[in-house]
């Protein structure tokens, strides 16, 4: 008999189940039941496409057995079953697991962690928080030999052949004598009605139960062995929403998403006309903790007149929406469509606009805390989506928000036109990485003064690519203050009569600066900063930010004007100095102090560094 070490992960996340994870325990039954669905889904669907299997007489159900003599509890399907190479490489190696990421997201709150089991994949490796040993005993499909899978959790498991005469897979649970709970009916009873009261095939519990018969000095009792069917066993997403509970949308959503919090929302539709189909959409409080990793797994599954196809197809809605968790079921469909026929079919192209569709009209509708919830969680993926989606473009822009220069929290850009000029129709907007920064810089001095609002997009990278994209908002166009001329009340007389006064300094701090500096000019956007540097809007390098952007590529240097703000008391006394030395090492702190003040580096921290120590010695 042949032993196996667990991987490196999977050891780690064995000791974690057995000495950590206890805030949650129960939650065990509900990932070993949702994994004996997916097993029955699976084998539902080759009973109706794979001719070796259509002539098998079966229909799909889920088992338990209390034993309290024996310690312990049996959790069973008959579903597809799995083969050596599948016990091995589902549940002894991380392959298929998620371990490694499972362990990279724990974050030391126990009840946190619990929470994560289901969402990697590694819900089996829950029946540890509850378990002295568990065997597994499986026979795949179309196979003639079962395999026994054994471990107590200690870093080591067997696989040996053994004789079952059905598909499926049984999981008997030798318990730990302080989990004796969990052969109590009434106990089991609840956990499946609150987690998995809505798996679409029937859940028989096996229990024994004392009996009374006679009565008087004849009365005797004995131990009765019964079954009964403990979930109501209907796909929740085919009954009308009339006969349903918000209670019941709940319970369904904490086991097709392996979630203890309640959704943010949900929305259930059935269209009906020249194409019929239903769809069951959630969206979850907190972001799935793999949205952001290229193999996150998909939280859509797809049916095709209530038959399972598949959970794992990440195109069934866009990129952007991959947080989102619920049902899509066809009724039109072919049962035995291939992977190959869905990325191109009409039928599933439309669904599938029809929902992301529904999603975003439903997410628009938040309000309160919800909205805000969302926003925290899910920001980033509403600009993907205006960057992604051209069709519901409006949509998006209707539901993402920005932070403001004026007002508190997040703002949606509906809330920013409703307070700005309705005259000038433009959305002002500044970008860079460091909010802080932002919201000191000078460029917003003169918007400050004039009180115009301006949105901080501190995200420069994604905010850089896809705010070029937007272009307009309802008629309101978007403005980079930093390529713009600031709002001011000088008039062009004015300007120009400054100009000429500051030319011969203007001119000189150029000659200082040199190739470092496009050119420097006089400003009106200034009004307690001594300079700021902004881009050029007449040089097509700015203009093609976006568009390189797009292309992934990092954009040419385009050089930056500095602006100088002739009412600083600084600027003033630097027009009449004479220490030529001096001169230059101010007009280069101009420079850097400029470049520091938007988030910038300077060219030279070390020279940055000496000159202000020197003119610090000069001014002690």
């Amino acid at each position: 008999m042949a032993k196996h070490q667990f991987q490196t992960e999977i050891g780690q996340l064995l000791k974690l189940m057995t000495h950590s994870l206890y805030s949650n325990k129960e939650i065990f039954i509900r990932e070993l039941i949702s994994n004996s669905s997916d097993a029955i889904d699976k084998f539902n669907y080759l009973s109706l496409t794979d001719e070796k299997f259509k002539e098998e007489k079966w229909s799909g159900q889920v088992f338990m057995k209390l034993d309290k003599e024996d310690n312990s509890l049996t959790i069973g399907d008959n579903g597809i079953g799995m083969n050596e190479s599948d016990l091995m490489d589902n549940l002894g190696t991380i392959a298929k697991s998620g371990t490694k990421a499972f362990m990279e997201n724990l974050t030391g709150d126990a009840k946190k962690d619990s929470n994560l089991i289901g969402q990697f994949g590694v819900g089996f490796y829950s029946v540890f928080m509850v378990a002295d040993r568990v065997d597994v005993i499986s026979k795949k499909a179309g196979e003639d030999q079962a395999y026994k899978f054994t471990t107590d959790g200690s870093g080591e498991y067997e696989v040996t052949p053994v004789t079952k005469e059905s598909h499926g897979t049984v999981i008997y649970i030798k318990l730990k004598d302080e989990e004796k709970e969990f052969l109590e009916k009434v106990r089991i009873q609840t956990i499946v009605k609150k987690y998995s009261n809505h798996i679409a095939y029937p859940i028989m519990l096996n229990y024994s139960e004392e009996v009374t018969e006679g009565e008087g000095d004849a009365k005797t009792t004995k131990m009765e062995n019964k079954t009964e069917q403990i979930n109501a066993a209907t796909a929740l997403w085919t009954l009308s929403k009339s006969e349903l509970k918000k209670e019941d949308y709940i319970e369904f959503y904490q086991t097709i998403g392996h979630d203890s919090e309640e959704p943010l929302t949900y929305l259930h539709n059935r269209v009906e006309g020249s194409q019929e189909f239903t769809t069951l959409f959630y969206i979850p409080r907190t972001a799935p903790v793999d949205m952001y990793r290229p193999d996150f797994t998909p939280g859509v599954k797809l049916y095709v007149k209530r038959v399972f196809i598949t959970d794992d197809d990440k195109e069934l809605l866009p990129m952007y929406l991959r947080f989102t968790k619920g049902i899509m079921d066809s009724e039109d469909l072919p049962l035995n469509v291939s992977r190959e026929l869905l990325q191109d079919n009409k039928v599933l192209a439309n669904m599938k606009q029809h929902s992301v569709k529904k999603i975003l009209q439903a997410i628009k509708k938040l309000t309160g805390e919800d909205e805000i919830q969302f926003t925290s969680q899910y920001n980033k993926m509403m600009k993907e989506g205006i960057f992604t989606d051209h069709v519901n473009k409006e949509l998006l822009l209707d539901i993402v928000k920005y932070k403001s220069s004026t007002e508190e929290g997040m703002v949606s850009l509906e809330s920013y036109v409703s307070r700005a000029d309705s005259e000038q129709k433009v959305i002002y907007y500044l970008l860079g990485d460091d909010e802080k920064v932002m919201r000191n810089s000078p460029l917003l001095e003169a918007y400050k003064k004039s009180n115009i609002e301006v949105l901080l997009m501190d995200d420069k990278d994604e905010d850089g690519i896809v705010t070029p994209m937007i272009e307009k908002y309802k008629e309101w166009e978007f403005k980079d203050i930093t390529a713009i001329s600031a709002p001011d009340s000088k008039t062009e007389e004015e300007k120009e009569e400054i100009e000429k006064e500051f030319k011969r300094l203007t001119d000189k701090i150029k000659e200082v600066l040199g190739e470092e500096i496009k050119a420097v000019k006089t400003s009106t956007r200034l009004t307690s900063s001594p300079s700021c540097v902004i881009k050029d809007p007449d040089d097509p390098m700015v203009a093609m930010a976006g568009i390189f952007a797009q292309m992934g590529q990092a954009m040419p240097e385009a050089k930056m004007i500095l602006e100088i703000n002739p009412e600083h008391e600084m600027i003033k006394k630097l027009n009449t100095l004479e220490d030529e030395e001096l001169f230059a090492e101010v007009s280069w702190i101009l420079l850097d102090g400029a470049k520091l003040s938007e988030g910038l580096e300077p060219k030279d921290k070390g020279a940055f560094a000496s000159r202000i120590a020197s003119l610090a010695t000069k001014a002690l």
